[in-house]
């Protein structure tokens, strides 16, 4: 039997009287597209915050690639390779757009970034962030400052330097967000050639992307999952039809 990437048993978090995850239990195999949907207020954001290590759940275990991870710190699980996008961007706005990635690129090999290194030393790592920036149609970018990108392209940015660290499950939540429709393609693209290296968990509200992209979907309401199963099983679920989707299916 195959041991999942991802394995959530009975995860909780409480704030007050407010139970935001209830006994969430799921997993997710190496390569899978893994969607979470859900309406506003499910618990979606702060689950990601628990599989990342940004906050500690109440109860619960996260195995992640054969190994207990519920105790690690989210710098600890990134160096497993269980990365995190955030749902606003977390870019540094005066470096370069190519510097970001170098930068990500730099911290995986565990090397320092240094300004003024010989040309020779850096090749390698602005050759892999240029690839990186190409992956997302921003290489004609490279040298412009991040914080005056569009607001879809730090997005796309910001992917370019999770994927810098070679993660083996990434967590999105909500990619296309305040991207156009030029840009979220692109991202919808590059997400669908991902799925060949990478394991991805996705927060997404864009059902058309979410339905396009996924493997399996997992359906949480009031902190809990209510259904989990193929894009055309979610669809057909009468309890999500009339628990979210409604007219979106």
């Amino acid at each position: 039997m195959t041991v999942p990437l991802l394995s959530v048993e009975n995860l909780c978090k409480a704030y007050g009287a407010l139970r935001v995850t209830d006994r969430v239990t799921l997993t997710v195999a190496a390569g899978e597209l893994r969607a979470i949907i859900g309406p506003n207020g499910a618990g979606k954001t702060t689950l990601i915050h628990q599989l990342s290590g940004l906050a500690a759940p109440d109860s619960g275990q996260v195995m992640f690639d054969g190994r207990d991870v519920t105790a690690l710190s989210m710098p600890q699980r990134a160096r497993l390779g269980l990365v995190r996008s955030f749902q606003i961007t977390a870019i540094l706005p005066r470096l370069s757009a190519l510097d970001n990635v170098a930068l990500a690129v730099q911290a995986r090999s565990g090397s320092s970034f240094r300004f003024f290194r010989d040309v020779s030393q850096d090749a390698a790592i602005n050759t892999e962030a240029l690839a990186l920036l190409a992956r997302f149609r921003l290489d004609a970018r490279a040298a412009s400052a991040a914080g005056t990108l569009s607001y879809g392209e730090k997005r796309q940015l910001e992917l370019a330097v999770a994927l810098a660290t070679r993660p083996k499950l990434l967590l999105l939540d909500e990619p296309l967000a305040g991207t156009s429709h030029d840009e979220a393609r692109l991202v919808i693209a590059a997400l669908q050639s991902l799925k060949r290296d990478v394991a991805i968990i996705l927060i997404e509200h864009d059902m058309d992307a979410v339905f396009a992209l996924a493997d399996r979907v997992s359906v949480l309401v009031y902190g809990a999952i209510i259904a989990s199963g193929t894009p055309a099983e979610i669809r057909a679920d009468p309890a999500v039809r009339a628990a979210y989707l409604g007219e979106e299916a």
